[in-house]
């Protein structure tokens, strides 16, 4: 809820997207959180706006890596990032299988 947090972890696509549903924050975050624990690196080098999560017109969310985390994707060759969001009322998963 705070603007300071959502400035820090979301990019202002992202802001819209949640401000259409809100529940779309936590998977978002889940997505984020899943692309750095892939790289092996968490936070800290690839910061959250760095990993842009975003949906299709039918729904699906994808990802569009920036700065850190694309350069992070060239250097170990991932070709594709397939994402995937679960809700529930109280729990969000987000899950990352990188292609190379």
């Amino acid at each position: 809820e705070k603007e300071s947090f959502r400035k820090k972890v979301y990019t202002e696509q992202e802001q819209q997207l949640i401000a259409e549903n809100a529940q779309r924050a936590a998977g978002n975050f889940a997505v984020k959180e899943s692309v750095v624990k892939a790289f092996g690196t968490g936070f800290g080098k690839i910061s959250a706006v760095d990993i842009e999560v975003l949906r299709e017109a039918s729904g699906k969310p994808y990802a569009v890596l920036h700065g850190p985390a694309k350069e992070e994707a060239e250097r170990v060759g991932i070709l594709q990032v397939h994402v995937s969001i679960s809700n529930t009322k109280e729990y969000a998963i987000g899950y990352v299988v990188m292609e190379v």
